[in-house]
């Protein structure tokens, strides 16, 4: 849960960047939410919650997904590619599963090196 916390705190944080286990922590938090949002849907029969949920998470997902992008020595620019169909997802996926550029990149120091171990 701090992972997702910390996330959410810096939530138009483009700068900088993220780690691998803050970045795929958020995303498993941000899937089990979806799941109970949607079982609660279900009893309910309005889709209000998931629609609000997913306007309150997107400026969050999308600064994580730079942030990683740029631990990696990428360009946030690149959380484009997702926009073209099964390629782009699939690019981006590799993208965010590859290690931390080690030391200092373009971006800011690594994550890794400062007490960003939990």
């Amino acid at each position: 849960m701090h992972w997702y916390g910390k996330v959410i705190s810096n939530y138009v944080g483009f700068t900088g960047r993220a780690r691998r286990k803050e970045y795929w922590m958020f995303l498993l938090f941000n899937i089990i939410i979806s799941i109970i949002l949607g079982i609660i849907e279900g009893i309910s029969g309005s889709g209000l919650l998931s629609k609000l949920y997913s306007l309150f998470i997107f400026l969050p997902s999308l600064a994580v997904t730079v942030r990683r992008l740029h631990d990696t020595g990428k360009s946030g620019w690149w959380v484009l590619i997702g926009l073209v169909p099964i390629v782009g997802f699939i690019v981006l996926l590799i993208f965010t599963c590859l290690d931390s550029d080690p030391g200092t990149n373009q971006y800011g120091e690594n994550p890794k090196d400062f007490g960003g171990s939990y």
